[in-house]
């Protein structure tokens, strides 16, 4: 027997208060546990920030990571750097020389452990370390200028200079720092004009990046190889002489570095002249990157190059400082040098190396090091400062002679483009 309408009527709006109330009942209980929740880690945080300034550092430290997370591998789109899910990348870091010298490690482990040098970069707001090597150290069984005795330094002992690179790149990766590999040189100590020399063939310097190539490939933080270190002298670029020409045999070791490990990106300095139809006769040392305007490197696998320039300023004299309308004339030289392969969306612009002692407002060397960093931070450049290191003779570094202060003044400079 059927009711009548207005009693199922009453039924569906009892049924819909009752579901009603314990729907919002269940709601009630979740918010104010996630009141509770909250409130006892603001209590926390603040009772732990009074007591500890580096709780505090590290707590801002992990949220600015989640926030920025970089997911490799990486490739290139027109004139930026994105990784696996399409985001731009800026790449901002510093080099970590000591691989490529007789010592066989990076630089200062004599006074510090390697895994507390590479937080306090993590610290300053760097995600990058290109970190030098040579061929001749590869090769070797010997490591030095490493103290035993002082924090997880014992890691390094007994270890060859290949396997202290696997446990930096380790360490790196758990505390999220990128690693760009550099053949800095082939013989310890000397960087030679072209990518063979000083006993060394052009095979040996292939096969030591395929070695790595495959050695890293399953680290994700390993992110590419930077070919050769700022070819000089006899370096040409588009002529076509396979003794000499630099762009040629950057695609022969890009095009074997990918055929193994297709995931890294190409980096390719450039060269100082025998550039045919070059407009600017004088550059540093790898600087000239003019031949990629009718000579660009050819990769087989697509999206993965990289052109790197260096620029310093206080090495030698400098005939375009001594002009009347410097520093004005430098934007205009690193557009006819490097930047038009950014700006015509060829490839993207890494600066691998640009350092120096001053950067003051005064002095010619501080005030072309200011422009410079105002420069990366308009175009959006990636970069990795020279250095870490105090040791650099030539220009000194992040770190001062104790190997552990900062230099404030270097650090509050580049730290315009750490934001």
């Amino acid at each position: 027997m059927s009711r009548p309408i207005f009693v199922k009527q009453g039924f569906t709006i009892i049924r819909n208060i009752g579901f009603s109330i314990v729907y919002y009942y269940k709601k009630w209980r979740q918010v104010t546990k996630n009141i509770t929740v909250g409130l006892t880690l603001v209590l926390l945080y603040t009772i732990l920030s009074s007591c500890s300034p580096w709780f505090v550092n590290q707590f801002d430290m992990a949220r600015s990571a989640a926030a920025t997370t970089i997911v490799p591998p990486l490739s290139t789109r027109g004139s930026t750097i994105i990784d696996a899910k399409g985001r731009v990348v800026l790449l901002r870091g510093v080099n970590w020389f000591g691989m490529e010298l007789k010592e066989h490690t990076p630089h200062g482990l004599w006074v510090r452990d390697y895994k507390d040098m590479l937080a306090q970069m993590k610290s300053l707001g760097y995600n990058v370390i290109r970190l030098p090597y040579s061929v001749q150290g590869l090769r070797s069984s010997n490591i030095s200028g490493v103290d035993f005795y002082i924090g997880s330094n014992k890691d390094l002992q007994g270890k060859t200079p290949l396997e202290v690179m696997d446990l930096v790149i380790q360490e790196a990766q758990r505390q999220g720092l990128f690693i760009l590999l550099d053949s800095q040189t082939l013989k310890d100590g000397q960087i030679p004009e072209l990518w063979y020399g000083d006993g060394f063939t052009e095979k040996d310097w292939i096969d030591s990046w395929t070695l790595l190539a495959k050695r890293y490939k399953g680290y994700s933080n390993v992110i590419g190889a930077d070919l050769k270190n700022e070819p000089h002298g006899r370096a040409s670029w588009g002529t076509g002489d396979r003794a000499t020409d630099w762009r040629l045999a950057a695609e022969r070791a890009g095009n074997s570095i990918l055929s193994v490990n297709p995931n890294w990106l190409i980096v390719v300095e450039g060269v100082v002249e025998n550039v045919p139809g070059q407009k600017q006769s004088r550059y540093w040392w790898g600087a000239n990157l003019e031949g990629v305007r009718k000579y660009p490197v050819r990769l087989r696998v697509p999206k993965k190059l990289v052109y790197s320039p260096h620029e310093y300023g206080n090495l030698v004299d400098i005939p375009w400082f001594r002009e009347r309308t410097f520093p004005k004339n430098l934007y205009q030289r690193w557009e006819i040098g490097f930047q038009y392969i950014a700006t015509q969306g060829i490839a993207p612009i890494w600066i691998g190396e640009f350092g120096g002692y001053q950067v003051d407002t005064k002095s010619k060397e501080g005030i072309w090091q200011r422009q410079l960093v105002d420069y990366i931070d308009q175009k959006k450049l990636s970069f990795t400062y020279w250095c870490w290191n105090p040791n650099s003779k030539d220009t000194g570094g992040i770190l001062l002679d104790d190997w552990k202060t900062i230099n404030t003044d270097k650090q509050k400079l580049l730290g315009r483009l750490l934001r």
